[in-house]
């Protein structure tokens, strides 16, 4: 993956930003009180440090964006057992600056149709209620409220489906 959006590049993840991605969703989590959770096996941010383990080699992809060079705002699938051949969308996160440019959305509809060309047909979601900004994007993209939380911190999921835009 690499695709410009305005002034920002998102890109795959490499080796090299596993550092400084992880700052960025430890950052934003952070702004809306919500913890950072590793190391206790399971922990819903374990993804974030180990992501060839997590995306990489299940068949899920991983990105980062940058601005100037700097790294503002991640995002990445892997496979789910949950609903038909699904993907879940996790750690998309932007930082304040990144924000309010229609990043996001962009940032969203690529994630739909990268999964969407490995054959995906379903996306989930899991956010929490004080992630205002990213429950209006799900919702006004399609997404429909689902039950069956499975992250801790979380209490909102949603499904959407999708399909191969080559098909």
């Amino acid at each position: 993956m690499r695709v410009q959006f305005k002034d920002f590049l998102i890109r795959d993840w490499v080796r090299s930003d596993r550092a400084t991605a992880a700052n960025v969703i430890k950052t934003v989590l952070a702004e809306y009180g919500l913890g950072w959770e590793i190391n206790c096996g399971g922990c819903s941010d374990q993804d974030a440090v180990e992501v060839e383990k997590y995306y990489l080699e299940t068949g899920g992809e991983f990105w980062v964006v940058e601005h100037s060079g700097q790294i503002v705002g991640t995002g990445g699938y892997y496979p789910i057992e949950r609903g038909q051949n699904a993907v879940e969308i996790r750690k998309m996160y932007l930082l304040p600056a990144a924000r309010g440019q229609g990043l996001g959305r962009f940032l969203l509809a690529q994630l739909e149709q990268a999964a969407a060309i490995q054959g995906f047909l379903e996306v989930w979601v899991e956010t929490a209620t004080v992630l205002r900004e990213a429950v209006k994007l799900y919702e006004k993209s399609g997404y429909q409220p689902m039950s069956g939380v499975e992250t801790e911190r979380c209490d909102k999921v949603y499904s959407k489906a999708i399909a191969d835009p080559q098909r």
